[in-house]
This record gives C-alpha cells, structure tokens and sequence, in this order.
C-alpha cells in the first residue's frame, strides 16, 4: 500500500460517516474534483464529514498532546482507510460571524496592514506622539472610542418616538414613552407641580420645557396635593424625564415585556463623538494620502486599491526615506491583496463592512481569496458549493481563482450543484442515487464525459441535457405594488413595480440590491402595512425611505421565507417546528396503555421531565471527556440514544415507542401515519420539497440553509390559505441539485396557482428563464448597482443589452415550449379556505 501515497491518487476505504455505505473510492490529487448528488446524498460526508475530518486528525495528531486541548478538535471519521491524503483546508459556506466587531477587513486581514501603515507612514498632526498599530483598531481598548466602546453605534431615544403625536397634550399621552397607569398618572402630577402647561398640545409648549421634560438628568421631587379621584393624601412625586426613564427600564427591568416597550423608543445612531468609526480622536487625527483610516474603511475596495496604488509604485529619490520605504511595501501589499478581490467581483465591498450583513457566498469568496494569497503547495482544499449564491457573472471570476489554486500545485475538492462549474471539473465523483438512505453509493468516479451513460445518476440527466424542464403557461399579473422613490443602502430614489398573482424573480450581480429590495424594503413596507412587528436585527440599520406606496392593500398576509436556522439548539428539529410532532404525541396519549397509565400528550416529549431519560436529560448522548484526545459523544447508556425513560418506551403505536418515530426518515413516516391526518399533512409536503430522506428527530444544528429554507416552507404550505399573501424568498435554489430545484419549483407555482404573489431573489438561470416576470437590478454591485436595468418576462431581460442576467439568459438553453400541466395542489395547500 505504501505505492498509492505517491500514485498521485487518494484512495479511501470503507468509509461510512452518515449515510455512507462502506464506500470506496480513488481521487486524484493534484485536479479539481466535483462531488455531486441529489441534496442528502452523501456528497458532504464524504468531502467534508469523512476526507476534511480525517486530515485534520492526523494534523492534531502530530501537534503536542497539551497543545491539543487548545485547538478545536475534531473526531475520527468512520472509515477504514485513506492513503494519499495530504493537508487540508475546508472553505465552507458560513453566514458572517455573529460577532458585530467582525468585519470584512478582519476576515481578509487586510486591517492589520492598513493599520500598520497608519501607525509606521501616517501623516501625524504637528507634535502628536505617534500610535501604535493597536491604537487604529476599535477592537482594542487603545483605540476603542470611549462613548460606543468602538461598536461605531449608540443606542439613544428620539423625540419622534418619544412624543409620536406631538398634537396630543400631557394629559392625552403626548409622551408616549412614559409608563401607564398610576405612574403615568404620578408623573402627570409632577409635571403640573412643577408649572408646566399638562392640557397644552405638545408643539404648543416651549422648546426649553419639551428638552427638559425629554432629556433631563434631573429628578426634582414636588409635593404632590391629595386628589378626591386618585389619592386621599399629600406626598412627594420623583420627576423621570422620557429619557432616563426608558434607560432605567432597559437596564435594570427583568421584565421583558417591558424591556420590550422600551426598545419601541429607542434608536441605533451612529455615536456623535466618533462619527460611527469607532475610534479615538487621536487616531481619526492621522492621515494618509489625505484620509483618515475611517475613511478608507468606509471606501469600497475599487477605491482603496486607486488610493493606495501611487504611493505602492514609488521609487527612487522618493522612496529613500525609511517612511516612504515603509509606505511602499506596505501599499504595495495591500493593493495586491485587494485585486484579488476585485478579480473575484468583490470591489464593492468596503473594509468596514460587518460580517453579519454579508451572504455566504461572499464571505467564503474573501477566505478564498486570502488563501491565494497564503502560498501554500500541496494541499487540499475542500469547497463547500463555491458557486451558491452567485450571479453567472460572478462565478466566472471565481472559477478562474480556482483555477490558479490549482496550477499552484494544489487539489481542489469542490461540493457542487451548478452544472457549469462541475463541467469544468477535471473528476467527477457522483453520489446518490437519491438522498439519505437511498443514497450513499459511488455511482461514478472519473473523468466528466464518462458520467453520461449512468442512468441512475440524477446529474447525469441534468449534466448532459436530458433533464425535463419544468414548463408553465406564462401568467398575466393581476394587478400592481407600486414602489416610488426607495432609498436604503445602494437603492438610491428607485421606483419598481412589482406584478401581483405571478411568480418574479429579482436578478442581479452581487451587491446589486437585490436582497435589499426583497428582504427589506419590501418586506418592511408589507409588514408595516400589515401592522406586523419589524423582523430586523437591533442593529444600525437605515430606515427604509419609501416616497409613495400603492397597490399594499392586495395582501392580507406576508411570508418571509430564508435560510436562517430553525432552531439554535440539538433540542429543535424538523418534527417539532413543523408541529406535526403534536399530533404524533396526542396519538400515543390516546392509546389504551397511556390512557391506563394516565399519561398525558405533554408525557412524551423528550424535553419534559416526566418523559425524558433522566441520565442524558434528553439529548440522547453523553459526552466522553478525553483530555488530550478530541471529546467525543456516546449514546447514554441508560437509554441507548432514545432520549425517554424506560416506562414512556413501553408505550407503542403499531408496534413503534415514540423514539421509533421519531428515528424513521420522512417518507418512512408517511407510510407509518398514512392515517393521522395532522401528521399526514406535514409529511408529504416535506416530501414535496424532496426532503423525504430526513429524519423525523435530526436535530436543527444538523440542517443546512437550503434544507431549512424548504421545511420553512413545507410549514408554510400545510396551513396555507388560498390567496392573497406575499411570499418572500432569498435565493430559495441556493445549495440545491438540479432535480431539487425542479421539485422546489412545482411548490412555488402552485402557490402562485392558488392565487399568492411570490418574489423570490434569484441566480439560477433555470428557475429565472421559468419564471413570469423578471426584475433585474444592476448594472454592477455596490455604488454601480442599486438601478433597476430591465424588468418584464424572461424573453425581453434576454434581449435587454446592458443587463448582466440578460447576456446569460440569452445564451440559455432553448425551452422546449413544451406545456407540462402540473398536479392538483396537495393536500398540504388544498386545506387552505378560499
């Protein structure tokens, strides 16, 4: 065996992480490999859950036993053996950290530099001692601005939200942030006490006294005189102005409800001491090239390359004295770092962007590019659907990167779906045929072409144009939303219609505005119409500026559906969020055993004392400390992984305890409670989104974006109404197979069969050539985007010559014009009233 280290092949044995079965298979090093499937086929453990896991343990395995319990460790994975394999690095598709001091410039690392240039080459105010590199960043207490701890943001109320009516007087509620009740009525009195005018409209009073009763730090007290409807005796009243009123509440109330209230009057502003930069003055003082360093953060990386490239090509007599020196080859660093960004589409982006806001495509697009820059050779990188989220534009630039990944003496192991990236694949390793347990066989392993003749392969039929598209009659909109002047982020006094009763997809290069549009704008204009509480983020988020709205009272209701996770926690999974696991828990406290024993439907939840195994509270493992080896967990030995006691397992169903249920796959499960109609329901239309293959009990944590994007929406369809509702969804196909995408799609279209509007942002060009009407935005991302370029039916956006979407729409593949007539709605949509 020692041969097949150096035959320029990895070759695994026996591998069966997940649902993989003992699959053995030889990939070549040195080439780009695609792993394709059906979602849940087994592509990812392999890759990532078996081939990733195993190169990571022999890492740590050559590292210090001590220096072990330091690192993130990761198990062994189930397999018997991998020869060949060398160093590994994962890329996957991650949201952007959840911490709001994380930034584009901290993922790229390009703000070390940036501040090490400011720091050792900055120009410096006449006799200012110079700073540390540490003094430049609003995540060290040196540069940290004092007023907003360097988070650019402070929280603080505002009159507009404060006195919300200001024709009101004190009396009537003018102060709408004021408590109710006796306090409000306490607070009323001490105001009169104090000789200001209570039955007097609030812009009626002097500017002075509206300040003071609003902002105050004063707490006069006044004597209070006895009142025959309210108190029988004198006492003194405590003044709270607005203000400190709703900070008080905020900061010590262990009330939520009434922490609740408060956040209604309170707004995130960017802190008036460091103009939102987060930094000291001291630090905002130095400059280069004539901006200071919050400048150049707030610059899209377009700019910044521009500004810096003059002082990276210096030379001579100009770069003789140690500052310039130390100015050339920083710039010089800098700006080759950030074309590489520029080359992945990413020039819109500025250094001060938080993680949170971007996709996952671009978050892994920025750790793809700084591992270019890292020079390593001879290793394997591992992708995680590199092209998901991505606009066909944008793909290209980012295949090419791969591409000299590769040519650097690299492998690179790609989980994929596009069918383009997977033709410009060197080895295609195919998985399936279907997902989860039907799956977890090699199908195929080799060249691209050798992939056609395998029948039971589902991307071969879609690889090689034998799939059917998925056809409709195209559809009339029956009716308008009309939006005019919108005006958030890089959407800058635009005016879109959007078609109602018809299925729209808004198109766009990344960081056109695309999700902007969609998520926010639109989203917060329906919600609000709706009278529905904002879903957005306590953040500094700007106010959606809308000039006139029309057409709004079309809906009755909104449906936002993305690929955030469905529960945070292993306790969270897909029969609990759906609900159907409270019709499963009502069958089994109606049966003769559980009515004998008196156990109620609450018995069999495994979150409930009464019916959890008491050992592992639950959870069904135990975990197993190991010290210097990574912890690993084991099923609980008392109950074996079934998360009840003893006595709620004796209660069964057909034969089936409760664990047994919730063990089996979805479409084991719709056999099983073909007959209990609650369950039924939910059931197959999880199986109509192609999740038939998860398990009833697969805890949320172990769920993708796209599989939770499509249980959100198999929870939508089961209690559906017909009509009348907007559906929202961001990049709905993201992360999906070809054959999934078409199942996907038939759920859409009966949606808008029934009479909703759905507007879905979208890259696919299968499902925009699909849909009935096309918004697409543009030109660029960033400040070239954020216009409306073309909208209408697919065929017009092909023939618009200065849309991006349109110049691939045009090279599309002909459809075949052929109508294929789709099947009544579900059960799951037809219980919704007309």
């Amino acid at each position: 065996m020692e041969s097949d280290v150096y035959d320029g092949f990895v070759r695994v044995r026996g591998a069966a992480e997940h649902n993989l079965r003992n699959v053995d298979v030889d990939i070549p090093r040195d080439a780009m490999v695609a792993f394709t499937g059906v979602s849940g086929s087994g592509k990812s453990s392999l890759a990532f859950g078996t081939l990733y896991a195993e190169a990571q343990r022999r890492y740590f395995e050559s590292v210090a036993p001590y220096a072990r319990r330091l690192l993130q460790q990761v198990g062994a994975p189930h397999v018997q053996e991998i020869t060949g394999l060398p160093p590994a690095v994962a890329l996957q598709q991650r949201r952007g950290a959840p911490s709001s001091r994380s930034t584009v410039g901290t993922i790229t690392t390009l703000s070390n530099l940036l501040r090490m240039l400011y720091s050792r080459a900055g120009t410096y105010p006449p006799d200012a001692p110079r700073l540390e590199a540490e003094a430049f960043s609003p995540n060290t207490a040196a540069g940290a601005c004092l007023r907003c701890h360097g988070l650019g943001v402070v929280h603080d109320v505002a009159e507009d939200l404060l006195v919300p009516d200001p024709s009101l007087s004190i009396r009537d509620g003018a102060i709408a942030a004021w408590p109710g009740a006796w306090q409000g009525a306490n607070l009323r009195s001490v105001v009169s006490g104090l000789g200001i005018d209570i039955d007097r409209p609030w812009r009626k009073l002097r500017k002075k006294d509206r300040d003071w009763l609003l902002y105050t730090d004063e707490q006069p007290s006044v004597l209070v005189a006895p009142e025959q409807d309210r108190v029988d005796y004198g006492y003194y009243g405590k003044f709270w102005s607005a203000r400190k009123h709703v900070m008080h509440v905020l900061a010590d109330s262990k009330s939520d409800r009434m922490r609740e209230r408060a956040m209604r009057f309170v707004r995130s502003v960017p802190c008036p001491l460091c103009q939102g930069s987060g930094l000291r003055p001291e630090a905002l003082a130095v400059t280069f090239a004539g901006r200071t360093i919050a400048e150049v953060n707030a610059m899209p990386l377009t700019e910044v390359a521009a500004l810096l490239r003059p002082a990276a090509t210096l030379s001579g007599a100009a770069a003789a004295t140690p500052t310039a020196e130390v100015a050339v080859r920083l710039c010089a660093d800098l700006v080759t770092r950030v074309e590489v960004l520029l080359d992945l589409g990413l020039g819109y982006l500025s250094l001060g962007r938080r993680s949170t806001t971007l996709s996952p495509g671009e978050a892994q697009r920025l750790r793809i590019a700084t591992q270019l820059r890292s020079g390593l050779f001879g290793v394997v990188y591992v992708l995680d659907e590199p092209s998901a989220g991505l606009h066909p534009a944008d793909a290209e630039p980012l295949l090419d990167v791969l591409d000299r990944l590769k040519a650097a003496g690299n492998s690179l192991f790609v989980v994929e779906h596009d069918m383009d990236v997977v033709r410009r694949a060197d080895w295609v390793v195919d998985i399936g045929p279907g997902a989860g347990e039907g799956g977890g066989r090699v199908l195929y392993s080799g060249p691209v072409p050798g992939l056609e003749p395998v029948e039971e392969s589902a991307t071969s039929r879609y690889l090689f144009g034998r799939g059917e598209p998925l056809d409709h009659r195209p559809r009339t909109p029956q009716g308008w939303l009309h939006l005019r002047g919108v005006s958030r982020h890089n959407l800058r006094g635009v005016s879109v219609d959007v078609p109602l009763c018809v299925l729209t997809a808004v198109t766009g290069v990344s960081g056109s505005g695309k999700s902007t549009l969609v998520t926010q704008v639109l989203a917060e204009v329906v919600r609000s119409h709706l009278g529905l509480a904002s879903e957005e983020p306590d953040e500094a988020v700007p106010d959606v500026d809308v000039g006139d709205v029309a057409g709004l009272d079309s809906f009755d209701r909104l449906v936002r559906v993305d690929q955030r996770p469905i529960g945070r926690t292993p306790r969270s999974n897909l029969a609990t969020y759906t609900g159907m696991f409270d019709a499963v828990r009502k069958l089994y406290a109606a049966t003769d055993e559980a009515e004998a024993r008196g156990y109620p439907a609450g018995r069999f939840s495994f979150n409930v004392p009464e019916g959890r195994c008491e050992t592992c509270q639950g959870e069904g493992f135990v975990e197993v400390e190991l010290l210097f080896l990574p912890g690993t967990y084991a099923p609980c030995p008392t109950c074996h992984g079934a998360r009840y006691n003893a006595e709620t397992l004796e209660v069964t169903y057909r034969g089936k305890n409760i664990a047994d249920v919730l063990a089996m796959s979805v479409d084991a499960a719709a056999k099983f409670l073909a007959d209990v109609p609650a369950a039924s329901r939910s059931l197959e239309t999880l199986r109509e989104v192609g999740l038939g293959y998860l398990r009833l009990g697969q805890p949320a944590t172990e769920l993708s974006g796209g599989e939770a994007q499509r249980i959100k929406l198999a929870a939508e369809l089961q209690r559906a109404r017909r009509g009348h509702a907007l559906y929202l969804l961001d990049e709905p196909t993201a992360g999906l197979h070809p054959a999934d995408i078409a199942l996907l799609l038939r759920q859409l279209h009966r949606l808008v069969d029934a009479g909703n509007t759905v507007v879905l942002v979208e890259h696919d060009l299968d499902t925009i050539a699909g849909a009935d009407w096309v918004i697409d935005l543009g030109p660029g991302g960033g400040d070239a985007g954020g216009r409306v370029v073309a909208t209408g039916p697919p065929a017009t956006i092909a023939e618009a010559g200065d849309s991006a979407t349109g110049r691939y729409l045009a090279r599309h593949p002909e459809r075949s014009g052929k109508i294929l007539e789709l099947p009544p709605l579900s059960s799951g949509v037809t219980t919704v009233a007309d």
